[in-house]
């Protein structure tokens, strides 16, 4: 289970439209994130990742996006589910190909 979020969506989102508009702004670019993260009080770096992840959803900034990431998720915990699957499935063989091998009484 995922841990609680500190601030809510809407927060997120107001902040991260707030920098990203202020960051096209070259007057008010230098100092923006730090400015918006006092106003709203959300912690800087917090605010800074926002940023940065928006971007490259947005496709501004090159990375992996937001639902990349969640499709590599999706996919990892498939692999491991199949991986556990075979797993059992070869012991099972096995257990069942010795008892094939054994003589009747």
């Amino acid at each position: 289970m995922a841990a609680p979020r500190r601030y809510p969506d809407e927060l997120r989102e107001r902040a991260t439209r707030l920098c990203v508009e202020a960051r096209k702004d070259p007057a008010g670019r230098a100092g923006a994130i730090r400015r918006i993260a006092d106003q709203l009080d959300v912690h800087p770096e917090a605010l800074r990742g926002w940023v940065r992840q928006a971007e490259t959803d947005d496709g501004t900034r090159p990375g992996t996006t937001s639902q990349d990431s969640a499709r590599i998720a999706e996919l990892e915990r498939e692999n491991r589910e199949l991986r556990r699957a075979n797993s059992i499935l070869r012991s099972a063989s096995a257990f069942f190909a010795a008892e094939l091998d054994r003589p009747l009484r």
